[in-house]
């Protein structure tokens, strides 16, 4: 891979996603790496973070929604198949890793008709947070990526995640207003936000190569399952399988 490239996978768990979105930075690419892709209804929370903190746990386990954890920092999430996610891995290191995904994010909702501002660890379009960030590097480069509300309702977020708690700690998260394109007037649908982002990306890095999976993806993919995305006490505590 000589070149900027999109890969296409998609896995059915969210836990196997979230496996495959960090292997394609253990696989330490040598151009940049773009990756769209959806999850079933689960909670997603950052590296760092206390479940007990961020989640209604009893709600979404009434609800069969599964708590999962990531390697990035950042804040907890709400994934559901009407939130786009897009991962973009960087060979190297740069002193400003949000810098590229808020310009390809920012680019993108303009090309939906949406005018933005970057703010927080995120886009806002007014008051609502419509896309958020996060960050995970290693010693060949990083991987930022980020989150789109496309149809995802509101009432949906906010039924799974606490509200900000009385005494913040410095992993919580930072609570805010999130508002979805459709809360906004538009009526895209995933393919039609997807090409937008595809468009974006391709602007910024260059022509794309699509591709499957690498051979040292796949490795990397199964091997993190294995230490961590397979592994309850990841999920619940941030601790590896030895």
């Amino acid at each position: 891979m000589t070149g900027p490239s999109e890969v296409v996978a998609s896995f059915g768990d969210p836990a196997d996603n979230l496996a495959f979105d960090e292997a394609l930075l253990r696989a330490a690419p040598e151009a940049p790496v773009l990756w769209i892709w959806r999850n079933t209804d689960c909670v997603v929370v950052g590296r760092g973070q206390k479940i007990e903190r961020e989640v209604k746990a009893d709600v979404c386990a009434s609800d069969g929604v599964p708590v999962l954890r990531r390697a990035s920092g950042g804040g907890t999430v709400f994934h559901d198949p009407g939130n786009l996610n897009i991962t973009l891995v960087l060979p190297g290191q740069t002193n400003k890793p949000l810098e590229a995904l808020g310009e390809l994010m920012t680019a993108t909702v303009a090309e939906l008709g949406l005018p933005s501002r970057l703010g927080d660890r995120g886009l806002f379009v007014g008051d609502s947070k419509l896309c958020g960030f996060a960050v995970f590097r290693t010693r060949t480069g990083l991987l930022a990526h980020s989150t789109l509300l496309v149809s995802t309702a509101a009432e949906r977020v906010g039924r799974y995640l606490t509200v900000a708690p009385a005494d913040p700690r410095p992993l919580d998260s930072h609570r805010s207003q999130v508002a979805s394109l459709a809360d906004h007037g538009l009526r895209k649908g995933v393919a039609e936000v997807t090409a937008a982002v595809r468009s974006a990306a391709a602007a910024q890095l260059g022509e794309l190569t699509t591709r499957k999976p690498a051979e040292a993806e796949r490795e990397w993919h199964r091997s993190l399952q294995h230490t961590r995305y397979h592994y309850p006490e990841w999920h619940s505590e941030g601790a590896q399988r030895k």
